[in-house]
Formats: C-alpha cells, sequence, structure tokens
C-alpha cells in the first residue's frame, strides 16, 4: 500500500512538472506577437520564436497578427450637403505596428477603426452635395486616410489605405439620375446627327459648286477653242482669197453656183430674187463674151476658129444663166415667162 502511494504521488509530481515544463516553453509564428503579464503588469512582447515564461507567474495573451489586414465594413448611411441619404461601404487596410499599444491602448481596435471611419465618412461627406460625392472618391478616400493614421497611431495601427466599394444613393435618385443620363445621351445623339446632316449638306454644296465652276470652266475654253478655231478658218479663207487675189467674174460665177443652194430646204417657204443676180449674171455674160488676150495656143488658130469659139462660149454662158434664173424660180414658184429670156447686157 505504502509503494502504491509513493508510486501515485511520484507520476502526480511528473506529471506536474510536465505540464509546467510545457507552459514555460511558448513558440510564436512569423509575423505574430504575444504579450506577457507577471503578475498582472506587463512584462515583454513574446517576438516570433521559440521563447520560456516563468509558469504561473506569467500570462502570456492571445497572439496579435502583424500582418496588413483587410477589413470591410457594412454599408453606413450618410447624410450629403443637400440633403440625401447615402449608403457607402468601405474597405480599411490597416497594420498592427506596436503589439502592446494595440492591446493596451483600446480594447478592440477593429471596432474602434470600424467607428471612427464612420463618423469622419460623416464628416467629410456631410460637406459635398451628391454630385460631388459621386465624382469625388479620391477626394473622400485621401481625407479619411489621413484622419485614421493620425487617430489610430496611438493604438499601434498603421493605417495604408482606405477604399470607398459602393455609394448607394436612394432608388428615386437613381431613377432621375438615369433619367438625366438618358436625356443628355439624346441630346448628344440629335447634336451629333444635325452636325452629321450639317457636313453632308455643305460637303454636297461645296461640290455642287465645283462641279459648276469645272463645268463653267470647261465651256468657256471650248468656246474659246471654238472660237479661235473659226477664227483661223476665216483667217486662212481670207489669206487664200487675197492670195490668189480673185476678180470679179470668178465672184459672180461662185455667186451662180451658190444661188440654186439658197431655194433648197423644207422651210424655204417665200424666197426672194435678189437684184444682185442681174449684175452677177451680166459679169458672167460679159466674162465669156469679152475677147481674152492670145495665149500662144491661140495665136496659131486662124481669125475664123477664134469667132466661133467666143459665139460657142457665149452661148453656153447664156444657157448656164437661164438655167440658173429657171431652177431659182422653179424654187420660189415663179413661172419662168415671167422672168426676162436674156439677162440684160
Amino acid at each position: 500500500m505504502e509503494i502504491s502511494a509513493f508510486l501515485i504521488a511520484g507520476l502526480i509530481v511528473a506529471l506536474i512538472a510536465v505540464f509546467t515544463v510545457v507552459r514555460a516553453v511558448r513558440i510564436v509564428p512569423q509575423a505574430r506577437a504575444r504579450n506577457v503579464e507577471r503578475l498582472g503588469r506587463y512584462h515583454r512582447t513574446l517576438t516570433p520564436g521559440l521563447s520560456l515564461v516563468i509558469p504561473y507567474i506569467d500570462r502570456v495573451h492571445p497572439v496579435i497578427d502583424l500582418r496588413e489586414q483587410v477589413v470591410s465594413f457594412k454599408p453606413q448611411p450618410v447624410i450629403t450637403e443637400d440633403n440625401l441619404v447615402v449608403e457607402i461601404d468601405t474597405v480599411l487596410y490597416f497594420q498592427v505596428t506596436d503589439p502592446r499599444a494595440a492591446f493596451y491602448e483600446i480594447a478592440n481596435f477593429l471596432q474602434g477603426v470600424e467607428q471612427l471611419t464612420v463618423t469622419t465618412l460623416r464628416n467629410v461627406v456631410g460637406s459635398m452635395d451628391l454630385e460631388k460625392t459621386l465624382t469625388s472618391r479620391d477626394t473622400i478616400n485621401s481625407q479619411l486616410r489621413g484622419v485614421l493614421d493620425e487617430a489610430t497611431g496611438k493604438w499601434g495601427l498603421r493605417v495604408n489605405r482606405v477604399e470607398i466599394k459602393a455609394i448607394d444613393p436612394p432608388q428615386s435618385i437613381k431613377d432621375a439620375m438615369q433619367k438625366q443620363m438618358r436625356a443628355e445621351r439624346d441630346k448628344r445623339a440629335a447634336i451629333l446627327g444635325a452636325e452629321g446632316q450639317r457636313q453632308s449638306q455643305i460637303l454636297t454644296a461645296e461640290g455642287d459648286k465645283q462641279a459648276a465652276v469645272l463645268r463653267a470652266e470647261g465651256n468657256r475654253t471650248a468656246a474659246i477653242l471654238q472660237a479661235e478655231g473659226q477664227s483661223r478658218a476665216i483667217d486662212e479663207v481670207f489669206q487664200a482669197v487675197h492670195r490668189n487675189d480673185p476678180d470679179p467674174k470668178l465672184l459672180a460665177y461662185q455667186y451662180l453656183q451658190t444661188l440654186p443652194q439658197l431655194a433648197q430646204g423644207s422651210g424655204n417657204n417665200f424666197w426672194v430674187i435678189p437684184s444682185e443676180i442681174t449684175s452677177a449674171l451680166q459679169g458672167v455674160s460679159r466674162a465669156f463674151t469679152e475677147v481674152l488676150p492670145q495665149s500662144p495656143a491661140t495665136r496659131d488658130k486662124p481669125p475664123d476658129d477664134m469667132v466661133a469659139q467666143a459665139a460657142n462660149d457665149k452661148a453656153q454662158a447664156e444657157e448656164a444663166a437661164a438655167e440658173a434664173l429657171a431652177d431659182a424660180a422653179k424654187a420660189e414658184g415663179v413661172t419662168p415667162d415671167a422672168l426676162p429670156s436674156h439677162p440684160p447686157r
């Protein structure tokens, strides 16, 4: 019995010793920290690695994470300067830099950061209207970070970033904003359509103007070239006539050849025989009846042959003149008896 009692007592002492040793050894993971109190007073902060404490005298508090932490707060109602209630959802990025201050300076630093964020957010947004609040997220983020970093410094925290995740205005404001945006888009579409139509009309008018100018230039050039061609043709004819020096007899003969052409055409219902025809016939008759200077070929002919030849030429000339007058009278509808039988001499 005594041996059994000693064994039990030895086992109890051994278990207490093992338990004491286990409580004396503390292993802290990397990027973690633990505060140690000795007899109720802060003694030290355990760093990552193996550490020894005095059991039953030192009290080791829970692990404090030293890594950067991300906390998303639930949407908070905030009143803007123009008395509109909006719900703002924020995200906070912070890191514990002093485990002792984070444990002893504030009871719950997460709750303290959340409430400080809400109050600061209401102060910042309360000085802005709705439109400025929706378009000034960077300004709100920077102001929140400055206030939070200054206030949480004594808590052993460092606020790295503050981001606004969402700003939700009331549903009626959303509907009004959608209508406004739709009206703005319709306005821009109408303006763009009007600008396009105006540009189209301007370009069409410019094209018509350039086409009219080019057509006018082409017509002018064509008229100038046509006039120059007619001028050159008239000049060539005039020069050719002057170079050949025609006498009145040749001109009269050409006039008689042109006379029948004047009576042609379906529109010539009335035709007047000019008085110059008589003079032309006289010139032709005189041209064939006058005795021309004898050429070397005709000097050798006997005088009787020359007289006969002259008479024959005269008869042919008178016959040609009579035929010309008959053709002209036929074209006009005048009887041949009304015309003189022989041209005046």
